[in-house]
């Protein structure tokens, strides 16, 4: 006697615009285990980034003070009035300061002249301070760090021009809220950063397709989206482009900021209340997303999620296969 055969059922995805609502279910030839049409690849942590055109992105820089090097609102009146103490203070973006807008202030000693110490009131206080949390440390590497009160414990500001990533993203975010910033400004370490002269990184990173990278291959912390250098950054597939497409994403790019700058009061934050986007704002997105979809080797504007991770997972199928040839 035969065996009877057995057909295979075919593969179906099912997309929930709402998850009370109804699924729309389309047929699929393949689907991987981030549940996409795509080549089935699993997308582990990397140390260097994927990509030959993306830099290291490394954390901000890390106090370890106590507090004492950080200045909030109501201490920065008394820090700006000592002259000496004055010319160190610089502005201080951590995560919070970044998303919402919130005025906070370091002092960024790298370049200490020791005679301001002993002519300042402010920086001999906060200072000893410093000193005193450091050497009363449970951990070594913090109490090695008490020998220069004046440094932030860990250190890694940009000299350039430079991208800044919150850690964290509000799930509901079209876009993931990222910032240029000058070197001037002290990045925390609730943020990552990664060098970027031109906005070419900015341009890339506020695209649907970064964020679509992201909300499928990254973590969550509770539902909020969760930026990881080894899994998300050094992971993205971004092929190498013509200095043409390379250009017209900084200029798209440069086009979002100017349509932020319409409304210079508003938070990030703000900016991105997924009920309440500028039209302009979506207007400028969607031209960086015109820009960004074909870098990556879209033949026209993608439309949703599904064609992104399509073309995503295509590329860094791509690029790990002429990494590991190249080993």
């Amino acid at each position: 006697t035969s065996c009877p055969t057995t057909t295979k059922p075919a593969a179906r995805l099912f997309s929930y615009s709402d998850l009370r609502g109804a699924p729309t279910e389309e047929p699929a030839k393949t689907i991987n285990g981030y549940l996409a049409e795509a080549p089935n690849v699993l997308v582990d942590q990397r140390r260097t980034p994927l990509s030959p055109d993306l830099p290291k992105v490394v954390f901000g820089n890390m106090p370890r003070d106590g507090g004492h090097l950080l200045i909030a609102p109501e201490d920065h009146p008394e820090v700006v009035a000592d002259p000496y103490a004055a010319k160190y203070v610089r502005r201080f973006v951590g995560a919070k300061e970044l998303i919402h807008s919130q005025d906070r202030w370091c002092l960024w000693l790298v370049d200490l002249d020791p005679a301001d110490v002993a002519r300042s009131p402010v920086l001999k206080a906060r200072l000893e301070a410093v000193r005193n949390f450091r050497v009363v440390s449970k951990a070594a590497s913090t109490r090695a760090m008490a020998a220069t009160p004046h440094l932030f414990g860990q250190r890694s500001q940009p000299s350039v021009q430079y991208l800044c990533i919150p850690r964290h993203v509000g799930e509901d975010r079209r876009y993931f809220t990222v910032a240029s910033l000058p070197p001037e400004v002290i990045v925390g370490d609730s943020n990552f950063e990664a060098p970027d002269p031109d906005g070419y990184l900015f341009g890339i990173l506020s695209s649907s397709m970064f964020i679509t990278w992201q909300k499928t291959v990254g973590g969550r912390l509770k539902s909020d989206l969760r930026f990881s250098n080894t899994l998300v950054w050094n992971n993205l597939p971004l092929p190498t482009v013509d200095e043409t497409t390379r250009q017209k994403i900084i200029d798209a790019g440069k086009g979002v900021l100017e349509a932020r700058g319409l409304h210079p009061e508003r938070s990030l934050a703000e900016h991105y209340n997924r009920l309440a986007m500028d039209p302009q704002l979506i207007r400028r997105h969607d031209k960086l997303d015109a820009a960004v979809d074909r870098a990556f080797g879209a033949k026209r504007s993608c439309t949703d999620e599904k064609q992104r991770q399509e073309i995503l997972f295509a590329r860094y199928a791509e690029l790990e296969a002429g990494k590991i040839g190249s080993e």
